[in-house]
């Protein structure tokens, strides 16, 4: 054995000492503290005795924590993902009491309960002090983190010197929001990449230059990753849509959708996406040619091995018991955080507000704690293996800023979060085997303002069936706009006095389909095998147009048109076709630049809803109504929700000259696959699909 390797196993096996001693005290500790856990038998045993009990014991369970926790977490692949941070420690507290069992004094007890928090205690403190002794060590530290994301490259080929390119994606973060919380000093890390330093002692030089890019009408992320990881997302109208040819509704964010997606796009290109030459897509919707996959939804659905079932990603994580339960506490104090910002924002009468009750507190802790762990830990892995591109989704302040407001306390909290993961994985990049640039975007921004429903008492939904002459519920119906839908459909109809029982009801296959992504609507009607036009609309449903144009909460609707190929519709009558839009862009006009090319591009696509309806916009305070459930939101026009940005290394050539716009996902893929081209030279397009290929 040479000098060196023996120095590192003796450095190796110091370190375990000192973690088998400290967790010894702990347990020690813990004993004297917690009633219901014991080292003697109940007459009382010596010093000596209660110490070799705990240092048995310790060892005990550390050696089980490293055998038999990874058997165990395999078998969690099958549990659902947001139930695993709360089984992580009643699995840890049982190894524990078995740990207690195999003592030879046999005297050693603990109630279950005690049993999870003496193993949740030691777990930790172990991690802390292996953590503390070995980033001392950098070859240590290094091994640490191949462990924590068990990405090891393997007896592959040389790393190549040629820098390799990190693309993070923060959800849902806007170009504004991330220029203000540069401002306020919630983000040190960007700020100092950006030359900023907000206490005013330095200006340290920018390594990375700040770019703003205009989304599609489509400004969620199934359309903007899509394009961004595989060069189109040609006919991705919104986050959900019904499909006339198929009789299906797709959901960006469901397992079959989003692989439907994935194959539509690689046949569109012909290529394989942005990571086909030695890539890595952690947590995203789609694999963007990626060898390596983990947490990626278009996988989710295949149950052909365990390396392509999108939970398998959680094991490089979770294999570490004390890495389990650093994040299932987290997730613990996450979730009482939610419950404690929600009932303050209750009890002082916030507006706007929406429920977040239920699961929502497990959803969020999982959204900002688990994910983000998870793919942070395999975003190092996949750097200290010398990997060419890799590119992760953080979605922890999309989910909040949906339920707590784009520009709230909660959502900045999140940010703060986000630039520490930022610095961990800016300090990992010291360690790998090649230089990395890392790359920082969003997908979309979000906008503001308070839901259709509280502000009508209504959803498009009721409003919908009112204009279609349908019943619409009693809570509908009392509403003030009921009121007015139901108003507007008799002057439509020319019917002044609305008589009993000459409501019309139609069959269920007949009634329409209304769906909504953010703050955009579509409406369709399933029993018509075409996309139906206007003059259709109007002939089967006169009042329907007038009733959703003319509302207050709508700010224009676009229509296919048997005269004019495709309409613009808006309040008092409005009609414009869309090739006079330059010139007379009517209710588009509040809506900023590029919305009638994104309007006009939308009418392009094959599953186009029968009716696009985006709700109103105020240009001066960027607030939209959303027709979901959510006072943070995204997926149609109006606002900071088509305002993402671009964060890239000053290496790196600028990703538009200047007096140029970025506009759109698929442009931002021509930039992202430039830089990968002058940093590694060619990428080599994948022959067959990513959706073909092992995780």
């Amino acid at each position: 054995m040479g000098t060196g390797r023996w120095r590192r196993a003796v450095s190796q096996a110091g370190r375990s000492v000192a973690v088998w001693g400290v967790s010894t005290i702990t347990m020690l500790v813990l004993a004297g503290i917690l009633p219901d856990f014991r080292l003697q038998s109940p007459d009382g045993d010596s010093s000596t005795t209660i110490a070799v009990t705990a240092a048995i014991g310790a060892g005990v369970f550390g050696l089980l924590s490293a055998l038999v926790w990874p058997l165990l977490v395999r078998l969690l692949l099958l549990v659902p993902a947001l139930v695993l941070g709360l089984l992580v420690f009643f699995l840890n507290g049982s190894l524990l009491l078995l740990a207690l069992r195999l003592t030879p004094s046999g005297e050693s007890e603990a109630a279950p309960e005690t049993a999870v928090i003496v193993a949740a205690v030691m777990s930790a403190v172990a991690s802390a002090t292996g953590a503390a002794l070995a980033v001392r060590d950098d070859d240590a530290y290094r091994r640490r983190l191949y462990r924590l994301a068990d990405r090891r490259r393997g007896s592959g080929p040389a790393c190549p010197a040629t820098p390799g390119t990190l693309f993070l994606q923060l959800d849902g973060v806007g170009y504004d929001v991330l220029d203000t919380a540069v401002g306020k000093g919630l983000m040190p890390t960007v700020a100092r990449w950006l030359g900023h330093d907000p206490d005013g002692s330095a200006h340290p030089r920018p390594t990375h230059r700040l770019t703003p890019w205009r989304t599609d009408w489509s400004s969620q992320t199934g359309a903007s990753q899509l394009g961004i990881l595989h060069g189109s997302n040609h006919d991705v109208p919104a986050f959900r849509w019904y499909e006339k040819d198929t009789r299906e509704v797709m959901v960006c964010n469901r397992p079959t959708s989003a692989a439907e997606l994935q194959r539509r796009a690689v046949r569109h290109t012909g290529d394989g996406g942005l990571l086909s030459a030695d890539g890595a897509s952690r947590g995203n919707l789609f694999g963007g040619g990626a060898d390596q996959q983990a947490l990626v939804l278009s996988i989710a659905a295949r149950r052909r091995s365990r390396e392509t079932r999108s939970r398998a990603g959680y094991f490089a994580y979770f294999s570490d018991p004390a890495n389990a339960v650093r994040t299932a506490l987290s997730f613990v104090a996450e979730v009482g955080r939610e419950i404690g910002q929600s009932t303050r924002a209750r009890l002082a009468k916030q507006r706007p507000r929406v429920a977040r009750g239920g699961l929502y507190p497990f959803v969020r802790a999982f959204a900002t704690v688990v994910e983000r762990d998870v793919v942070v830990a395999a975003v190092m892995g996949d750097m200290l293996a010398g990997r060419t591109a890799v590119y992760a989704d953080l979605v922890a302040y999309d989910e909040v800023a949906h339920h707590s407001g784009p520009l709230s306390r909660d959502a900045e909290q999140v940010l703060a979060r986000l630039d520490r993961s930022l610095a961990l994985i800016e300090n990992v990049a010291e360690h790998a085997p090649r230089p990395y640039r890392i790359v920082v975007l969003s997908d979309h921004g979000q906008s503001p303002g308070e839901t259709f429903r509280a502000r009508y008492g209504l959803t498009l939904g009721d409003l919908v069936r009112a204009g279609c002459g349908l019943p619409v519920p009693r809570r509908a119906e009392r509403t003030h706009s009921g009121a007015e839908a139901r108003a507007a459909v008799r002057a439509a109809l020319r019917r002044p006095v609305e008589e009993a029982g000459e409501e019309h009801r139609p069959s269920r296959d007949s009634e329409p389909i209304v769906l909504a992504s953010g703050n955009l609507g579509l409406i369709s009607f399933p029993d018509v095998p075409h996309r139906m036009s206007k003059e259709e609309i109007d002939a089967r449903h006169p009042a329907l147009l007038p009733t959703l144009a003319n509302h207050p909460g709508i700010g224009f609707l676009l229509v296919r048109s048997e005269e004019h190929g495709g309409v613009v519709l808006g309040a008092y009558n409005t009609e414009i076709p869309l090739d006079r839009l330059d010139e007379e862009p009517g209710p588009l006009a509040g809506f900023g630049p590029g919305a009638v090319d994104a309007v006009r591009r939308t009418h392009s696509f094959p599953h186009t809803a029968d009716i696009m309806v985006n709700s109103f916009h105020d240009p001066a305070d960027g607030e939209v109504l959303a027709f979901e459930e959510q006072i943070g939101s995204h997926g149609g026009l109006g606002g900071a929700q088509g305002r993402p940005f671009l964060l890239s290394p000053l290496a790196l050539t600028a990703p538009v000259e200047d007096g140029e716009d970025l506009i759109g996902a698929e442009h931002v893929h021509r930039v992202l696959r430039r830089w990968l081209r002058d940093s590694n030279g060619p990428q080599v397009p994948v022959e067959t699909a990513p959706e073909e290929r092992a995780a």
